[in-house]
């Protein structure tokens, strides 16, 4: 960047920090003055115009710039700080300019262009702001840590005014004197007698995270994403992709005061996200049940917990009187079973890779359970098309489930589960099997 560019930055930066304090003052002179009597008000300006020339003094660049170079030693700019670890640790923040290409983890080293933090006084953050913002892709904090003056140069009056900016704007750069604290909370393990330690709790990276908040807070917000989920809930095409970060939670920092951290933790109001670090579970892969005899054999383990609850309800009604609530409620127990039967089923059907798997020679699946499970062998299997559409696997399906029902239940020998309980589980099953074979014909055509 042209030092005229940044230069005439910094002038800017002032002028609206002026500007943030003149407003309010303007605002209270003129419900003073309106309020003051004829005889007060013309000693009432003049005092008014004093302070606001008073005011406006101190923001004069030079000026401003010069208490600000004395108040950056009060801040450090890092890219690791220690308070987030803890509001009261006092050891020293990091500014790490490490960078790697090839590193093996994602860490601070990989970040293109990190964002540098800023800890210590929160009422010195406006020089940090101030040394921080990017204009033109160029920053004061880039031009220091070049050893490129040339803008301050610009503003100084004399050589010894810009030698007393370079020197207390550079204190911001690095801390006097390193030191760890208790609440920092880092834990140093011995490698070796001679010394050797290995740090195990690092540093917050502060950067590391804004770039994670940034990243996120776009696939949120931006323009493009939004109208790419409107789309997607709409059903339309859209060039921008969705991105989804499942089972995100959000750390706050600071509570009321996220300022007290650091610069970077206020411009997120605190925020901090965290995405799932948890081991991948252990799916194992779908397999046809030719294996069983019954698919209900295959299911069993799947439908343990609502079978035990429906014997353990039914165990509780015993004694009671057969009302319409009891029966309703036993109902919904097994309506319940029922669809996690059929989520089981639908899966099965769903394998379309293995169209035709119920024609295995060690297939040892019935029948009518294959009927119901393969459905995609209907497309080659004239035969098999023909006995599905009769329709008679599903009364023989429905009495094969309540069968296997009863002998759940009567493992509790006081419940004594028979005929009539046999019909009403086949005649529940049955309808709801119809009804699910019909709304799933959409998904073999």
């Amino acid at each position: 960047m042209e030092t005229n560019s940044l230069k005439r930055f910094i002038e800017k930066y002032i002028h609206e920090r002026c500007q943030l304090k003149l407003e309010p003052f303007d605002k209270a002179t003129d419900k003073q003055l309106s309020a003051a009597s004829a005889e007060e008000k013309a000693g009432l300006e003049l005092k008014l115009f004093e302070e606001r020339r008073s005011l406006e003094m101190k923001y004069d660049v030079r000026t401003w710039l010069t208490d600000a170079a004395a108040r950056a030693g009060q801040i450090s700019l890092v890219t690791h700080a220690v308070k987030y670890f803890h509001g009261d640790a006092k050891g020293s923040s990091i500014y790490s300019a490490v960078k790697s290409h090839e590193a093996a983890y994602l860490s601070t080293t990989t970040l293109h262009s990190p964002s540098i933090d800023a800890v210590g006084n929160s009422a010195a953050l406006d020089v940090a702001k101030l040394l921080q913002t990017e204009h033109e892709g160029d920053s004061l904090l880039a031009s220091l840590k070049r050893g490129d003056f040339s803008a301050l140069a610009a503003l100084a009056e004399n050589e010894a005014q810009l030698a007393q900016w370079m020197s207390g704007f550079m204190q911001a750069l690095s801390d006097k004197s390193l030191s760890t604290h208790q609440f920092a909370k880092q834990l140093y393990f011995p490698v070796s007698d001679t010394g050797d330690y290995h740090l195990l709790s690092p540093l917050y990276s502060s950067s590391l995270a804004h770039a994670l908040y940034q990243r996120i807070s776009h696939s949120r917000y931006s323009e493009a994403s939004v109208a790419a989920r409107k789309a997607r809930r709409e059903g339309l095409w859209h060039p921008e992709a969705v991105q989804y970060f499942p089972d995100l939670a959000v750390q706050n920092m600071g509570g009321t005061k996220p300022q007290n951290i650091s610069y970077l933790n206020s411009t997120r109001g605190g925020k901090n996200h965290l995405l799932r670090c948890a081991p991948p579970q252990w799916q194992q892969s779908l397999k046809p049940p030719v294996a069983h005899k019954t698919f209900l054999t295959a299911v069993s383990s799947k439908v343990t917990r609502v079978v035990t609850d429906l014997r353990r309800y039914l165990h509780s009604v015993y004694n009671l009187e057969n009302t319409m609530e009891i029966r309703q409620q036993r109902a919904e127990y097994v309506d319940e079973l029922i669809g996690m039967i059929f989520s089981y089923a639908a899966e099965i059907q769903s394998l379309t890779t293995l169209q035709g798997w119920s024609l295995d020679e060690d297939c040892l699946l019935k029948t009518a359970h294959q009927l119901w499970l393969d459905p995609l062998r209907q497309h080659t299997d004239p035969d098999f098309k023909l006995h599905r559409e009769r329709g008679e696997w599903i009364s023989e399906i429905a009495e094969d489930f309540a069968h296997w029902l009863n002998t759940r239940l009567n493992k509790d020998e006081k419940l004594n589960m028979g005929a009539v309980e046999f019909r009403d589980w086949s005649v529940l099953m049955r309808r709801r099997l119809r009804e699910f074979d019909a709304a799933q014909q959409e998904n073999w055509q």
